[in-house]
């Protein structure tokens, strides 16, 4: 196993760190606070488990939290419904759950399937998953699903999350990347999509073929439209050998994708885009970022008062070991140089946590919507227990740099497959 090297830059991180701490207690002082609510607790409403969760605040400041509800079993695929919980209170109280899509003709199943799959439900079961929202400045809730990992759709709201438009077909924009990759799997996000400052819409995605014989098994590249959801084209592959991107914009303009990787490594992968769709940069590990085979939450903060330069947030497990009963102390991290360096990092959630998405309030209050575990019942599924609900934390940053905790750069683990 590889050990990734001690570079100068932790002592330069280590200053960062200070400095921005230092900063912190120049400013008037906030009262620091942190606010959790389990939004969906498995087996209950008649679904076995709720998972991969994403959340968007919109131009009103509604918050929008959905979800994949799997109704019979905790896999991957089989009865699988998307459903979606509203706050127009700053997520203090929210409305009753939703089913958001797919809600036209049932379609069937994807003949394709990774091997060592459990259960993955039967023939007429239906798989409807990643959903991924973009919260356009126009008040427009733009979202994009897969169906069985085969089909991409798009719909969108015009009432903040209330009521949505019936579902388009955009899988043509996906076939796109055939050429490269001809893929048995597509996968929407997860988490959450940009609006760009140039007003484009992005969406990552990751793609797949469980054929061991080719070039390419795995990438992670964009979909985006220049005509404000009507039509969706390709971009470009942004990370080869990755899947599960994240993404955000800087203030400069340009963007960045993160990405979950099997690189002996442990490390997050990064790479740039001028654009968000073209021109992405050559894949560098973010040594501060482990990676534990997990998905992550990133989102631009546009600032504070008395500190208004915008800056990057990040949550995901920290940890690299990388087994499912592993996943733990999702993390959430703070990047004042475009996510080069991660000098301020703080544990949300000890013990069993995992897939985590992030969106911040007009207050400029943080929200994490992530997967924990029931600290109660640690052994109810016979090993650590990640995904007993969904809950939506809600904190201010004077919370996240109050008793900082500085990242570990030297831990490393074992290398794992891309799987949920």
């Amino acid at each position: 196993m590889n050990k990734p090297r001690r570079e100068p830059h932790v002592c330069r991180n280590a200053l960062a760190s200070a400095l921005f701490l230092l900063a912190a207690l120049a400013l008037p002082a906030a009262e620091p606070f942190l606010q959790k609510i389990h939004l969906f607790t498995e087996e209950t409403d008649g679904f076995r488990l709720y998972r991969i969760p994403g959340i968007v605040v919109t131009a009103k400041g509604t918050v929008l939290a959905y979800c994949e509800a799997r109704k019979f079993t905790v896999a991957d695929r089989g009865e699988i419904e998307i459903h979606l919980r509203r706050s127009t209170d700053g997520a203090r109280t929210w409305s009753p759950a939703k089913q958001l899509a797919h809600l036209g003709p049932r379609l069937p199943r994807n003949p394709h399937m990774p091997e060592g799959n459990k259960d993955m439900g039967g023939p007429d079961e239906q798989t409807v998953n990643n959903p991924v929202a973009i919260a356009a400045r126009d008040g427009t809730v733009h979202l994009i699903y897969c169906v069985e990992y085969m089909r991409a759709f798009y719909i969108r709201s015009d009432d903040d999350g209330i009521t949505w438009s019936a579902p388009v077909e955009i899988t043509s924009a996906f076939d796109r990347f055939r050429s490269e990759l001809d893929w048995q799997a597509i996968a929407t996000g997860p988490g959450h999509a940009l609006e760009l400052q140039s007003g484009r819409l992005v969406a990552p995605f990751w793609m797949a073929t469980y054929e061991k014989q080719a070039a390419l098994r795995r990438a992670a590249g964009v979909v985006c439209s220049d005509d404000r959801g009507r039509t969706w084209r390709r971009g470009d592959i942004a990370l080869r050998d990755a899947g599960e991107p994240n993404i955000a914009q800087l203030p400069d303009g340009r963007v960045l994708v993160t990405a979950r990787n099997t690189d002996p490594r442990n490390r997050r992968v990064a790479a740039y885009s001028p654009s968000g769709a073209t021109g992405w940069s050559k894949p560098e590990f973010i040594e501060q970022l482990l990676e534990p085979g997990c998905m992550a939450g990133l989102v631009s903060h546009p600032g504070i008062d008395g500190r208004p330069k915008p800056f990057l947030l990040f949550s995901n497990p920290d940890t690299t070991e990388r087994a499912h009963k592993d996943r733990l102390n999702v993390t959430i991290k703070l990047s004042e140089d475009g996510g080069r360096t991660w000098p301020v990092s703080k544990v949300l959630q000890p013990g069993p946590s995992a897939y985590s998405d992030l969106a911040v309030l007009p207050d400029g209050t943080v929200l994490c919507f992530y997967e924990s575990g029931d600290p109660d019942n640690p052994r109810k599924h016979g090993r650590p227990w990640a995904y007993s609900f969904l809950t939506v934390a809600r904190f201010n940053i004077a919370w996240l740099t109050s008793t900082n905790q500085t990242p570990n750069p030297t831990r490393d683990g074992p290398k794992a497959g891309e799987k949920k």
